[in-house]
């Protein structure tokens, strides 16, 4: 009975501890999508003199890539990291040269969603192709969207998952140094 008491207080103990830690964590991760919302929005996009509507699309996808890498761990983060990247380039790559000679086709989304599928498994990473796969469908209908600079996208879009993906890293490098003091 001292034991099961003894067991009920040391979870009670570490519950004020796990909610501050995710109150923590949820309002670290609010500040960075801030961040690289801002940096893309308004700063980025006007090296790259794109439209209104690219300058949201772009915020939005460095948000995405900040919410997909920042974890609770710095190695988790960087994991996270290097596959959203990974991820990213293929995307970029099946992207861009297929745009640079095609416009927009559903069947061509799709060759490059299954082609960046087998690319992913034979490297070795199939847990990517989840994310090959998202990546490469939201960049070929934004160049549907915007037919006029299609090829454009997937640059844009790299661009801002690398701004994205920083911001995080640069977070949990903050979060790793302020839990250790």
């Amino acid at each position: 009975m001292q034991r099961l008491s003894r067991d009920v207080k040391t979870q009670n103990d570490q519950m004020p501890r796990e909610a501050t830690d995710a109150i923590i964590h949820g309002v670290m991760l609010s500040v960075l999508c801030v961040i690289s919302y801002w940096l893309i929005t308004h700063m980025l996009a006007r090296a790259f003199l794109v439209s209104r509507d690219d300058d949201l699309l772009g915020g939005m996808w460095a948000v995405i890539a900040t919410v997909f890498v920042y974890r609770y761990g710095y190695e988790q983060t960087i994991a996270a990291a290097l596959s959203r990247m990974a991820a990213t380039l293929l995307s970029f790559v099946l992207c861009l040269l297929y745009l640079l000679f095609f416009p927009f086709n559903v069947w061509g989304m799709a060759t490059l969603i299954g082609i960046g599928a087998v690319v992913m498994v034979w490297i070795g990473r199939p847990d990517d192709v989840i994310t090959t796969g998202i990546t490469t469908a939201v960049a070929m209908v934004v160049a549907a969207v915007s037919p006029e600079h299609a090829w454009k996208q997937p640059i844009l879009r790299v661009a801002d998952t690398v701004v994205g993906a920083g911001i995080g890293i640069i977070g949990a490098a903050i979060s790793s140094k302020l839990a250790t003091t």
